[in-house]
């Protein structure tokens, strides 16, 4: 396996500084991301990139001798948001993210499968949760169609620069479980459209990502190692879709999401939470995950992402790096059993 970092908890460092911390974690890639929610930090030479290959060679340099390479490319954004100027936006930066991934000799750009509203002319988007009732279906059927065309089209550019999309299951978007991605990529009739394996988003859904990745097989081309631990007391009387956000003000520290959208303050008593690798799962849960995974490609890109707020940038990675690599020794072992 290839394990790293996903570089977005160490956007408040330069990239050289950023690799540094991965090489003495004793991890060996870093995901750069490249837009949609968040800007490309570590890649300001983007344009330039994309034109000229001493631009490129300039930026590959800077990863030489470090221990550290490139480890795929995240654009995570919705690029079917009605308002267009999020959607037009991050659709174009999911189509820049692919020609830079073909420039710097990457083949995989993560992503989400995005949300439209609910009809033609909504100005929000609109997460059907549970379809009880059947113009809930109307609303699925008409934002897959929407989503099929995007990806139809985006499949196209992915397969000109041999890259594989790989989509995060994460909810308030299309493809949320996987299900929904196969009826996704039936639809659109795609083939380099495949799935990020994000364990997080499909232990708050209740899923096992063990049985889904071996369920999806090659549908599988990258991983996220990030845990959630489930708080019993608070999900047994709000349920984990519990939607006791607080709205940021404008005098307050908020992440921008695109256009007027920000993220909202995550609920006080929460049903589930973000956590750093183990504190939700054990070494021996990761070890499977690892070795289901390999099933599919031992040479499968893992990428911690670190969002458990109760520590530090550099102490989560730290302690998540220590569950991965226990976690990565235990299934070589059993490999050489």
């Amino acid at each position: 396996m290839q394990l790293g970092v996903y570089n977005a908890i160490l956007h408040d460092r330069s990239l050289p500084e950023a690799i540094k911390v991965i090489a003495d974690l004793g991890l060996t890639g870093i995901e750069l991301n490249t837009g949609g929610f968040l800007p490309a930090v570590h890649v300001p030479t983007f344009d330039d990139i994309l034109d000229s290959d001493t631009a490129r060679d300039d930026f590959l340099g800077l990863f030489e001798g470090t221990g550290v390479q490139i480890a795929g490319l995240n654009c995570n954004g919705n690029p079917l948001h009605p308002n267009r100027a999020i959607g037009d936006k991050h659709a174009e930066d999911i189509r820049r993210s692919i020609r830079l991934a073909n420039r710097l000799g990457q083949t995989r750009v993560v992503t989400m499968s995005g949300l439209p509203g609910s009809e033609d002319g909504a100005k929000n988007v609109n997460w059907v949760v549970n379809a009880w009732n059947s113009a809930a279906l109307d609303v699925i059927d008409y934002q897959m169609g929407i989503a099929a065309d995007f990806w139809r089209e985006t499949d196209k550019l992915a397969q000109d620069n041999d890259v594989k999309v790989a989509l995060e299951l994460h909810p308030q978007n299309v493809a949320f479980n996987s299900a929904n991605f196969l009826e996704l990529v039936e639809r659109a009739g795609t083939t380099n459209v495949g799935v990020e394996l994000d364990a997080s988003h499909l232990f708050w859904q209740q899923m096992d990502p063990v049985a889904v990745v071996r369920y999806l097989g090659d549908h599988v081309v990258h991983a996220a190692a990030k845990d959630v631990r489930v708080n019993p007391e608070f999900a047994a009387i709000n349920g984990v879709l519990d939607n006791s956000f607080r709205k940021l003000g404008p005098d307050e520290e908020r992440t921008n999401l695109g256009g007027d959208e920000y993220a909202n303050e995550w609920p006080k008593n929460s049903a589930w939470d973000f956590v750093a690798l183990g504190r939700g799962h054990d070494v021996e849960f990761w070890t499977e995950f690892l070795r289901a995974l390999y099933e599919v490609d031992p040479n499968m890109l893992v990428n911690i992402e670190h969002e458990d707020v109760s520590l530090g940038r550099v102490e989560g990675l730290e302690i998540a790096a220590d569950v991965l690599k226990q976690a990565d020794a235990a299934l070589t072992s059993s490999l050489n059993a």
